[in-house]
């Protein structure tokens, strides 16, 4: 499929807070809406968070997962897949629990532990919907996301008993080493689906020649026909990162987790209008979104 490319949508996340933008999903009904929209607009795959439909607050609850699948798998057909990053404090069992109950086909599995700060968001707002806003964002100065090796292998049983593929998280080139080590024990099965995220602060950032090393660094460990790839870049870098991701082949991310805006101090209403634009970008350039069973063979998934 050499014309093909594989959008992913990630439609709230755990990063951005409520204040930050009104068009933000919390609920498990809005969240699958906006899939359902990413997916009508092109994504092959949409990537979910759970909140607390309360005040927005990031959640592992599975009956908030358990609505949300079944309302995308209602409407569309697109690859599910959940997160198994959670928010900043949760356990690995408690970011797992949804994947051990739901057997989605895919799920986000980061590889390894970093720093993981969004506190200098925090000063760009005075006032906030929610008190736990501000602590969440600022705690994170102090604070990590854990992944130790223990961890991944328990995620990783996790994982072949729910019969899940995994969506590796690469946050920095020492976590496709950490993939290597994972893959030579055995923890892992090839091809691998390799998400390469860009942006956050304690991890790579979003640069042209960046991009260029974590797949020139993918080639030389696993070989190019061992492993899917995709990439974005978190903020304004979003498309900027896609397009040269689909160019050199791999696949793209966007969505309301990763990036706010449409345009330049212009909110996007929804992960659609994210999608829109990107397959507006690559239609430029003879691309066309990949359908969700072009995905699904690109990745070696078997439809639920």
């Amino acid at each position: 499929m050499p014309n093909e490319v594989m959008i992913t949508a990630a439609v709230t996340g755990a990063i951005h807070t409520p204040t930050m933008s009104p068009y933000l999903p919390i609920t498990p009904e809005q969240i699958a809406a906006d899939a359902v929209a990413a997916a009508r607009a092109g994504a092959a795959s949409v990537h979910l968070h759970a909140r607390d439909p309360r005040d927005g607050r990031p959640s592992a609850e599975v009956a908030l997962f358990r609505p949300m699948l079944e309302q995308i798998r209602s409407q569309c057909d697109a690859i599910v897949c959940i997160t198994t990053g959670g928010g900043l404090g949760m356990t690995a069992q408690e970011r797992a629990a949804a994947v051990s109950e739901l057997h989605p086909e895919l799920a986000s599995f980061n590889m390894g532990t970093i720093n993981f700060a969004l506190h200098p968001v925090a000063k760009k707002h005075d006032q906030w919907k929610h008190p736990w806003e501000k602590e969440f964002l600022e705690g994170s100065k102090a604070g990590i996301f854990r992944n130790t090796f223990a961890d991944m292998e328990m995620l990783c049983k996790i994982f072949t008993d729910s019969g899940t593929k995994p969506e590796l998280e690469i946050y920095d080139v020492g976590h496709l080493y950490n993939a290597a080590y994972v893959l030579d024990e055995g923890w892992l099965e090839p091809p691998l689906f390799l998400q390469f995220v860009m942006g956050i602060l304690g991890s790579i950032q979003p640069t042209l020649p960046d991009l260029v090393h974590l797949q020139q660094t993918a080639d030389r460990l696993f070989g190019p026909q061992n492993y899917v790839w995709s990439a974005f870049g978190a903020g304004k870098m979003e498309f900027p990162i896609c397009t040269a991701a689909a160019f050199m082949g791999g696949g793209c991310r966007v969505g309301l987790e990763d990036n706010l805006y449409l345009a330049k101090g212009r909110l996007a209403r929804s992960s659609g209008e994210l999608v829109e634009k990107l397959a507006r970008i690559l239609a430029e350039f003879g691309l066309e979104p990949a359908t969700p069973d072009g995905a699904r063979q690109r990745l070696g998934l078997k439809r639920r």
